[in-house]
């Protein structure tokens, strides 16, 4: 849309003005269909000065999220290069396996204001209500071996603990596998699915989502989800806008597809010094029942290492862990 062109332009200048006439030659458009994006953009909300033989400036933005506002930071690479943003969606996980099975291309990102059916792991509900989160999906393509792909979802983690350090000044930790932990509560989920070939069971591609609490109050998360969730806006008394947000997190996740899996020892390096879980006590929840043991390491397949009451020791690959101190478990 012109509109996001125009607002690239815009924030590219950094508040330096920029003429009508430099723009509608570097868009290939009018300087009338200049004038109306500037106007469509003050409607909602931008505030973009102008003077005579000057031009205009970006003074400041609303809280949206557009491929204007992400333009500048994703130029060059390779996550984002193709940008959806869409104002609702049932699950932008879903919305990303729809265009890819339409052939969309590597790196596809989707960004939405609201999901109507977002999830978490084992088909958990993730609620995603508008303006107070950030809600995207990205399409991989990996060449490498299928069973490399699994460690994707601790390389995520990483990368999103990255991102809001960059963004916020500190870095949050992970809950094994995947749980970003701010404060001992959870601020955000990270779901990875693949698609295979049918007859061959190859990789066809991964999609990775991410969803992380910015502005929600306990009131919006609701008496159950309270206790064990926070947002950014509750754990440091302010939020980062939105498009700052997303433009990190779409940043680390292209350095990270940029490294995959190559640089696997640099990577679980990162994680293992991320991972809340190990020197705790933990509790494995099995069909069996529940057993309780000690987290000692996360060995080189990024499964977690436990040692029981007996001294025997386990690789725990999946399944579910609850961790002592964190997200309830007292």
């Amino acid at each position: 849309m012109l509109r996001d062109e125009v607002l690239a332009l815009l924030k590219a200048r950094e508040g330096k003005p920029l003429s009508g006439e430099e723009m509608s030659r570097a868009l290939g458009v009018s300087r009338a269909a200049v004038w109306k994006a500037m106007e469509s953009l003050r409607d909602e909300g931008y505030v973009i000065s102008s003077a005579p033989r000057r031009g205009y400036a970006l003074e400041s933005s609303p809280d949206k999220l557009s491929a204007g506002e992400l333009a500048g930071a994703l130029a060059g690479r390779r996550v984002g290069r193709a940008l959806v943003c869409l104002e609702t969606v049932d699950s932008t996980n879903d919305e990303v396996k729809r265009r890819a099975l339409a052939g969309a291309a590597d790196g596809l990102a989707v960004v939405a204001e609201r999901q109507t059916g977002g999830r978490g792991r084992r088909g958990r509900s993730f609620v995603s209500p508008a303006g107070q989160g950030l809600y995207l999906s990205v399409l991989l393509r990996p060449r490498c071996p299928l069973e490399e792909v699994s460690a994707l979802t601790a390389w995520t983690a990483v990368a999103v603990c990255s991102a809001v350090e960059r963004v916020c000044g500190v870095r949050p930790g992970i809950k094994w596998p995947n749980d970003v932990i701010l404060d001992g509560r959870k601020l955000c989920g990270i779901l990875t699915e693949l698609e295979l070939e049918a007859e061959t069971a190859a990789l066809r591609h991964v999609v990775v989502g991410v969803g992380i609490n910015l502005t929600q109050t306990a009131a919006d998360f609701g008496p159950e989800v309270a206790p064990v969730a926070v947002s950014l806006a509750q754990a440091l008394g302010r939020a980062p806008r939105r498009a700052e947000m997303a433009a990190a997190v779409l940043v680390a996740l292209d350095e990270l597809y940029a490294a995959f899996p190559a640089e696997r020892a640099a990577w679980l390096e990162r994680y293992r010094a991320d991972c809340l879980t190990l020197g705790r006590t933990v509790r494995l929840l099995r069909a069996g029942g529940e057993e309780e043991a000690f987290a000692e390491a996360v060995d080189d397949t990024f499964a977690l290492v436990v040692r029981r009451a007996d001294g025997s020791r386990e690789a725990v690959s999946s399944g579910e862990v609850s961790v002592r101190g964190l997200l309830g478990y007292v």
